[in-house]
């Protein structure tokens, strides 16, 4: 049983580990979550993230997460594109070194120990078959390597060792979070259920380059092999299989580690790169974070 501490000062408000789960543009539901939850009067004083958990988190603890939400809702498809510089590489798509500097400059250059917030982004060494808890260094040294998603994300060379997304290994990673001296701790899981609506499912455009990308590859036609439809046909097949994968790790992580609660969103919500829905992630976390959490306004 959670006990909340009723007896606690006036002066002092509950405090929360936050685990954010790995999805995509999904993730951009963490940020109404935690405007829930600041809405209600919590303290966030530790965060454990997983891909795009661990770039909202990252922004979050270092204070610039308004910043950076008035620019995702103002981005739309080609601004996304312009981000993407390609690699063509056998080992990822696209290097991610544009968007990193482009979040740097909007978030600023900082360290994890400078951050007011316990955080830690989780990624993996798939040649070691192991999670990389990084809650030290470079603010976006460790985002980039937790958001190496394979096959689009060029894994990311850190101390020696390639990383890629943590996601591969733990969606939504409790167990950074256990030795917290905080209330509670509020997993956010982007791996949830499919939903469908009455009328009709919802929109879940998964991001296939062949229709997302065509003009942005055109620019590159005449310096590359051009890719077949069946290549990105597999490509889309891949990232499906990658959000089932995850779903799956996700629900034995939590029925083994639960949280003390749970924010659920559904793997459908939206595709991986569709980051031009961001008004309605943000809304769609923060109406499912009042339901989910319902109970903790009762307290």
């Amino acid at each position: 049983m959670i006990i909340l501490d009723n007896i606690k000062s006036a002066d002092r408000k509950t405090s929360i580990s936050l685990v954010l789960g790995s999805g995509g543009a999904r993730g951009l539901a963490h940020i109404g979550v935690i405007h829930w939850l600041e809405e209600q009067g919590y303290e966030i004083s530790s965060i454990s993230g997983c891909s795009m958990g661990a770039l909202i988190g990252g922004v979050y603890a270092a204070g610039k997460l308004e910043i950076f939400e008035q620019w995702v809702r103002d981005i739309n498809k080609i601004d996304i594109l312009t981000l993407l510089d390609l690699s063509w590489q056998k080992n990822g798509l696209v290097k991610g070194d544009k968007i990193i500097a482009t979040l740097t400059e909007l978030v600023g250059d900082i360290d994890i120990d400078q951050l007011p917030i316990k955080f830690t982004a989780v990624a993996a060494d798939i040649a070691n078959e192991k999670e990389v808890w990084l809650s030290s260094g470079n603010l976006f040294d460790a985002i980039r390597a937790s958001i190496s998603l394979p096959l689009f994300f060029t894994p990311f060379h850190y101390k020696g060792v390639d990383l890629i997304d943590g996601g591969v290994l733990n969606p939504v990673p409790i167990a950074p979070t256990f030795g917290d001296n905080t209330d509670f701790s509020i997993a956010v899981n982007l791996g949830g259920s499919v939903v469908k609506s009455n009328a009709t499912e919802i929109n879940c455009h998964e991001n296939k380059p062949s229709s997302k990308m065509n003009s942005f590859l055109a620019r590159f036609k005449r310096k590359v092999v051009a890719h077949s439809v069946n290549e990105w046909g597999a490509y889309d097949i891949a990232n499906q299989a990658f959000d089932a994968m995850q779903s799956t790790i996700a629900r034995q992580k939590l029925a083994a580690y639960p949280a003390d609660y749970f924010v659920e969103i559904a793997r459908n919500a939206c595709g991986t790169l569709e980051f031009h829905r961001a008004d309605e992630m943000i809304k769609l976390g923060y109406d499912t974070a009042e339901v989910s959490l319902a109970r903790l306004k009762k307290t």
